[in-house]
């Protein structure tokens, strides 16, 4: 399918073919019939990719802040790595739009094949759209007009924080598409409505749906105007729907506005604001975020968690279908906005039009020619979630080459994975996301010969033999299952799993597979990297010969993560220690080469409630040898981020942040530096192909990840013993 993407690093904006996305739980599968061009958000989004280096640097401060940061803690090169992974990764264009069902995933009520539905949703030909972002289009109310639902919910919360009551007053500053549609709905709430902007044409359209036209271009003081338009007496409210960078719209509302008057602010202004303007009229001033209730909320947004009605009058949904519900009556009309149409086809064409004074509203129409829209049953064979990206042929220098899928896209694998996977030399069969946009840019980038939306092809695929899972943690357990009994070896990011229930099954098909006597069991392997690092594996070595146990200090500083972070939520991400602090319980393992006797984990405490990544985890192994994990989120990030210290026989290593290695005492070893942090990925991955392409065993024994999951699993437990 084609799917309009943005390159915030060339500023490149393309019509691209992706593989269609899969239906998911909680979501609707939506054949695009109509989109709309958001004129500020993307326009913004366009200039940022089309600006420097330097310009993007002045237009966001905190994120220098950042690198500047990442360069004291990791270094150099590493950072500008991140950098440029980030720029480079394409972006989907669009938040308007509208289309039929074409699939209803699991868990969704009240929806079915063949309804016409507005979406917040990007410009794509096919589409998948969380149930809780989309609405049902009443009978009347068309695609072309229903696309501009979205941006007219972004106009209506920021009316309903202004709380408006019938006769009063309100000045709309900033007369685009929110504007308008503000105007219109002001109206038809029964308010009085003065319209500002500096465009004469926009005035005049205002005027049409019922505004008092202020036109600044003609050089008019709009603070007098309204005075006068009011005879005296300030309006009620201010709703600010313009984009500039000037502090004037926020300075001259305060002073539209009679005492105890409001004003809320739905576009994007300069924000430095007078104290007095605010004080001698004892002004409310508020931000509003977008469509209403539950904008940024994963738990609403994502898992379809709905708010009580009784509690939470609006949603975003909710406020989608009140829009709507304007279109139906008349109240809200659209035709008007419309200045451009373009076919899908040609939609590049519509963004050299942006920008421009003339342009209101731009509307995209699709090609509605497809039928899926009116299927019913399977769509398999209508659905290309297949996109062909280069036929690769295997390297002849190689008597076994490993042939890869990957399942899964993310920032991590495309910085981390990848770059290490393309330099064993492996071919590289397919990659696979959820969504396809970024297995298509990956693919294309490093050389996969297709791109992917259905994981079900990777495992039925027979030229495939390894599967690499880099995918949320939740799906770890059971995507390694599927790869080990399709006979495949598989290499999945940290963690294993999150569910014990899922480490015995794993454990008991791995017994299973190495008791055929038919076929050779696959290998498994999980990203515990860290024993991979240069840095590790020296200290190891230095204490290859030792006689006396080994006492060891990981001091690991990771930072706040927020609560409604995917890594946090229990059954996504299984909580930071299954899915990061194993990495460090692995690494003491591996220096001490004995197996883990006993974990005993203690946790900060507020109110008596255990804080479950402020931990100490301490570990003892069969050989005497003991350790800790300081795992601690209360830190910051101005100090580097691990430390591993080894004591052993009046001896001591201190390893720092995988970049130098001290020897204290140490006979024969002082110091090693390394010019770049070194956490051991590229190794790990190097010596996972070798050895599938060689028939050695894995590079990790089977037995010491699954006693390291199991000891991640106690140390988290002991969280709810408190």
């Amino acid at each position: 399918m084609k799917q309009i993407l943005q390159n915030l690093s060339s500023g490149e904006t393309l019509l691209a073919d992706v593989p269609a996305p899969k239906v998911r739980a909680g979501h609707l599968l939506i054949e695009t019939r109509a989109s709309l061009v958001s004129l500020g958000t993307e326009r913004m989004l366009i200039d940022f990719g089309k600006a420097n280096l330097l310009d993007k640097a002045r237009q966001q401060p905190e994120k220098v802040k950042q690198v500047l940061q990442k360069i004291k803690t990791d270094g150099l090169m590493p950072t500008i790595e991140v950098v440029r992974s980030k720029l480079d990764a394409p972006l989907p264009l669009g938040y308007c739009n509208v289309g039929k069902i074409i699939e209803v995933g699991e868990g969704v009520e009240g929806f079915r094949v063949g309804d016409q539905v507005l979406s917040n949703s990007s410009h794509a030909e096919i589409v998948c759209a969380p149930k809780n972002l989309c609405a049902k289009l009443p009978v009347g109310v068309g695609p072309e007009a229903a696309v501009f639902g979205v941006v007219g919910s972004i106009a209506l919360q920021g009316i309903r924080l202004l709380e408006p009551t019938l006769g009063e007053t309100f000045v709309v500053t900033g007369l685009g598409l929110i504007g308008q549609l503000a105007v219109q709905i002001l109206i038809a709430s029964g308010c009085r409505v003065i319209g500002v902007d500096f465009d004469s044409e926009k005035c005049r359209l205002a005027e049409q749906f019922g505004a008092m036209p202020l036109d600044l271009s003609t050089g008019v003081d709009p603070v007098k105007a309204v005075e006068a338009m009011m005879n005296g007496e300030g309006v009620d409210g201010v709703l600010i729907t313009a984009s500039t960078k000037s502090d004037e719209p926020i300075h001259q509302a305060a002073h539209m506005c009679r005492k105890r008057g409001r004003i809320v602010l739905v576009g994007v202004v300069g924000m430095k604001m007078n104290r007095s303007d605010f004080y001698e009229k004892e002004l409310s001033f508020q931000v509003s975020c977008a469509y209403g209730p539950g904008r940024y909320d994963p738990f609403y947004e994502e898992k379809g968690n709905d708010y009580p009605q009784a509690y939470v009058r609006w949603t975003e949904q909710r406020n989608f279908k009140a829009i709507l519900g304007l279109m139906e009556s008349g109240k809200l009309v659209t035709d008007s906005l419309v200045t451009h149409r373009f076919s899908f086809e040609k939609a590049i064409d519509a963004y050299s039009h942006v920008g421009k004074g003339a342009v209101m509203g731009i509307v995209l129409n699709y090609n509605t020619d497809t039928g899926l829209a009116d299927a019913e049953g399977d769509l398999s064979g209508k659905i290309v979630r297949n996109v062909t990206i280069s036929k690769v042929k295997a390297c002849s220098d190689k008597p076994l080459q490993a042939k890869v899928g990957v399942i899964g896209a993310g920032n991590f694998t495309s910085l981390v994975i990848l770059p290490a996977l393309k330099k064993t030399g492996a071919q590289l069969k397919s990659i696979s996301s959820g969504t396809g946009v970024s297995a298509s840019h990956l693919a294309s980038k490093f050389g996969f010969e297709s791109a992917l939306t259905d994981n079900d092809e990777i495992f039925e695929d027979p030229d495939i033999d390894t599967v690499f899972i880099t995918t949320r943690h939740a799906n770890h357990g059971s995507l390694v299952l599927r790869a080990l009994r399709a006979g495949k070896h598989v290499f999945v990011e940290k963690p294993l799993c999150i569910q014990r229930s899922e480490l015995e099954e794993i454990r008991s098909e791995i017994v299973k597979l190495s008791e055929d006597q038919s076929s050779k069991c696959p290998l498994l392997m999980v990203g515990f990297n860290r024993r991979f690092a240069p840095l590790i594996r020296k200290m190891k070595s230095l204490a290859t010969n030792r006689t006396d146990p080994l006492s060891m200090i990981f001091h690991v500083n990771a930072g706040p993560v927020p609560r409604d972070h995917w890594s946090q939520l229990r059954d996504e991400g299984g909580g930071r220690i299954l899915g990061e602090a194993c990495h460090f319980i692995d690494t003491l393992r591996y220096l001490t080469d004995s197996k883990i006797e006993k974990v005993t984990s203690v946790f900060a405490r507020k109110n008596k409630v255990p804080i479950d990544d402020v931990v100490s985890i301490n570990l003892e192994f069969e050989d005497g040898s003991i350790g800790t994990v300081h795992y601690f989120a209360n830190g910051n990030k101005a100090y580097s981020r691990e430390h591993l210290d080894l004591y052993c026989g009046e001896k001591i290593l201190r390893m720092e942040n995988f970049r130098k290695l001290t020897g204290y005492r140490w006979p024969g070893f002082r110091k090693l530096k390394l010019r770049r942090q070194d956490k051991g990925h590229a190794t790990e991955i190097a010596e996972f192909i070798s050895a599938i392409e060689t028939g050695r065993s894995a590079p990790i024994d089977k037995e010491e990840i699954f006693g390291v999951t199991e000891a991640s699993f106690i140390a988290d437990a002991q969280a709810f013993d408190y």
